[in-house]
């Protein structure tokens, strides 16, 4: 996976340097997004993968999926990616795409693990509270893990701040034993 996000770099890059540069991020967004889970489905990465097809084909039968607002640019972005037989990589490109995306718009995705269902004032507190800290526009979304016990994770790009009992408990335990 990790060689799949290296291949999809550059494109992606090329990608949100055009759509910044052209004020078209929301456009590219949606179809890279739509485009990555379309190139995901099984069905589809057996049609795009086949060398019987044609690149311009592919490509074609890509672009008549997506509305004709987009322009001839898009066209000949995935004429390039599939004249370098890249076309599966395109969850990737749309993956990446969005971090790009995000970082330029200094907003971050915060997953947030608690015990329990936050309420409405604990989200604001807590977005708050991150948005000040790391200086950035938050999107929290939350889940619920019964076995943390109490207390809450964070996930925030590459940074997890564990503020759970489990955690705590774990970080004890360790520290006894060595």
């Amino acid at each position: 996976m990790a060689e799949l996000l290296t291949v999809a770099r550059p494109y992606a890059k090329a990608a949100f340097e055009h759509a910044r540069d052209n004020d078209v991020l929301d456009s590219w967004s949606q179809a890279l997004g739509f485009l990555g889970t379309v190139v995901a489905d099984s069905d589809a990465r057996r049609l795009l993968g086949s060398p019987k097809i044609e690149n311009a084909k592919k490509v074609a039968l890509l672009v008549e999926m997506l509305p004709e607002t987009l322009g001839d640019a898009l066209s000949r972005f995935l004429e390039a990616v599939a004249d370098q037989d890249r076309l599966m990589v395109l969850p990737f490109i749309a993956e990446q795409f969005e971090r790009l995306r995000a970082e330029h718009e200094q907003r971050i995705e915060v997953m947030v693990t608690s015990a329990y269902k936050l309420t409405a004032a604990q989200k604001t507190k807590l977005s708050n509270a991150l948005k000040k800290r790391l200086n950035r526009e938050i999107s929290i979304t939350t889940q619920v893990d019964k076995s943390l016990i109490g207390g809450v994770i964070l996930r925030a790009g590459d940074t997890v701040i564990d503020g759970s009992v489990r955690g705590r408990l774990n970080r004890l335990s360790e520290a006894l034993t060595a």
